[in-house]
């Protein structure tokens, strides 16, 4: 790969909006000097951050790489290192990375790099995914200080490994995931794609009914004594309930439950991966909730009850055992209410809630194909 006009690498860092454009834009910040240490100061680089879906309505390897080639050959870029936050696959493999020499360009899956320490993880990947496309320099091109293989992408543990290259692709070198080590460092980079944490201000709704749900049991006598009755297994059951009613009532009534979309195993491991994330997303995401009504109600409980009343209602003398055991009962009672109060919001608010914007996209995609072929069939029997 050669160099600018001016002497400079110009590296692009071409990225899907939402997620992978704040990653991009943070990793841009050092970049170009973590890159000319790579040579010893001998060689300038410039880096953009360049926002732009380009996952849009498909994940064919060889259609996103034509996208990128297609792309790149617009503007003045000498490498092109494209970022989405979709969950690739090359065949059978959860693919990593896809590079071709030739073009300049690597496209990263950051799913592959798991759920943990993730922007050391990508930061790293980017660095080595240039360093490797700037090893196809002109003769006279300084060497890199330290070349640095892509084989430990995503870390010493993650099964990442070469893949195959079908001749007619674009990519001339490929690593992909495999093994239930790379399976799970996929769907917790899948699961931290989702960001679970935008559940609590995406639901408004639900959880406007579950503080009013959690206020008026605060206040009554009879779920004070149904609490001080109840041992500490049947309050743990309540809460594995209530937050498995939450997230079935989620998945049921916004349709987020993700269909194979052939017979093939490929496509059901697919659509199993896909599930597995929207479950996950949306257990951090109500646990998330689920604790902080627990400690709203407790302060709730310590503000309103008085200690008198609720010792003649339950002929218990109210102390700290009791209040914590009341505001963990209220917390699984209330958050029943926000099952039912879900119901009011939008599927398209819990989908923004739950998901990343490509992945929205790629739902929306489906729920078009599945609502064409419906149209299609009531034609069919209409003639």
């Amino acid at each position: 790969m050669g160099e600018s006009s001016q002497g400079v690498t110009v590296v692009a860092l071409l990225a899907d909006p939402d997620a992978p454009t704040e990653v991009a834009q943070r990793i841009a910040k050092d970049l170009p000097d973590r890159l000319a240490n790579a040579f010893d100061g001998q060689r300038e680089f410039s880096v953009e951050v360049v926002s732009e879906p380009f996952t849009a309505g498909t994940e064919d390897l060889s259609t996103l790489t034509r996208r990128i080639v297609d792309r790149a050959s617009e503007e003045n870029w000498d490498i092109v290192v494209a970022l989405t936050d979709l969950p690739l696959h090359a065949g059978r493999r959860k693919l990593a990375a896809d590079l071709s020499h030739e073009h300049g360009l690597a496209l990263l899956s950051l799913p592959s790099l798991g759920g943990l320490r993730f922007l050391r993880r990508a930061r790293r990947a980017v660095e080595r995914a240039v360093l490797s496309l700037v090893d196809g320099r002109p003769a006279d091109a300084p060497e890199p200080r330290r070349p640095r293989p892509l084989r430990p992408l995503a870390g010493r543990f993650a099964g990442v490994h070469s893949g195959p290259v079908d001749d007619e692709e674009t990519a001339d070198l490929r690593y992909v995931v495999s093994g239930p080590g790379g399976y799970l460092r996929v769907l917790g980079g899948m699961v931290r794609a989702n960001r679970p944490w935008r559940l609590i201000p995406g639901l408004s709704k639900a959880l406007a009914a579950a503080l009013a749900s959690g206020a008026i049991a605060t206040v009554n006598s009879t779920v004070w004594s149904l609490a001080i009755a109840l041992d500490t297994p049947r309050l743990v059951i309540a809460t594995i309930g209530s937050i498995a009613l939450m997230i079935g009532w989620l998945i049921v009534d916004a349709h987020l439950w993700d269909r194979a979309t052939g017979d093939s195993p490929q496509a059901r491991t697919r659509a199993a991966l896909y599930n597995a994330s929207t479950v996950l997303t949306l257990s951090i995401g109500v646990l998330v909730c689920y604790v902080g009504l627990l400690i709203i109600n407790l302060l709730w409980a310590l503000f309103i009850i008085n200690g008198e009343v609720f010792a003649s209602m339950t002929k218990t003398p109210l102390h700290a055992a009791e209040y914590w055991t009341l505001a963990w009962f209220v917390a699984s009672v209330a958050t029943v209410g926000g099952a039912l109060g879900s119901g009011l919001e939008s599927d398209e608010a819990i989908r923004a809630a739950a998901y990343s914007k490509r992945e929205q996209e790629r739902r929306r995609m489906l729920e078009d194909e599945d609502e064409d072929e419906d149209e299609d069939e009531d034609e069919g029997e209409g003639d």
